[in-house]
């Protein structure tokens, strides 16, 4: 499973031109999940991500979770994270999750998330959505379920 999250001040999804979801100052994560991903791996990356101190503190020192800023998270799905580009000069998809399981997987981060308190929305899992964020800092950072820096 793989998060690419992002420090925003806002952050939405658009499907068709209609605007689905928005959140201010919080996280943006678009989430791969791939094959042989399981609960465990949404519980664990869900766990470190609100509690990921990458806010800035009275000091402008990162010292601060979403949590204590009392901030929002977007999930948006994100299959292309899974991308194979080894072989040839277009991606290969072969080791993303099937879509019902990798739609189940994602939602157990939403509940997670939800069950800390945090404001949680998501895009549209398989639509084509346009994605608008402001990056603050900028702030990125890539997580790895299957890394050595999750646990």
């Amino acid at each position: 499973m793989k998060v690419v999250l992002q420090r925003v001040t806002e952050a939405s999804v658009h499907v068709d031109s209609n605007e689905i979801s928005k959140i201010n100052n919080g996280l943006l994560l678009l989430w791969g999940v791939e094959k042989g991903d399981v609960v465990e791996d949404s519980i664990a990356l869900s766990d470190k991500i609100s509690k990921l101190r990458i806010f800035s503190d009275e000091d402008n020192k990162m010292n601060l979770s979403v949590l204590d800023i009392d901030g929002e998270i977007l999930i948006v799905s994100q299959f292309t994270l899974n991308a194979n580009i080894i072989k040839g000069n277009r991606p290969s998809f072969i080791n993303s999750e099937d879509p019902g399981i990798a739609n189940q997987l994602i939602q157990s981060a939403v509940n997670n998330f939800e069950k800390k308190g945090i404001l949680t929305k998501t895009g549209e899992f398989g639509a084509l959505m346009d994605v608008q964020l402001i990056n603050e800092g900028p702030v990125t950072i890539i997580l790895n379920s299957k890394g050595s820096n999750v646990s």
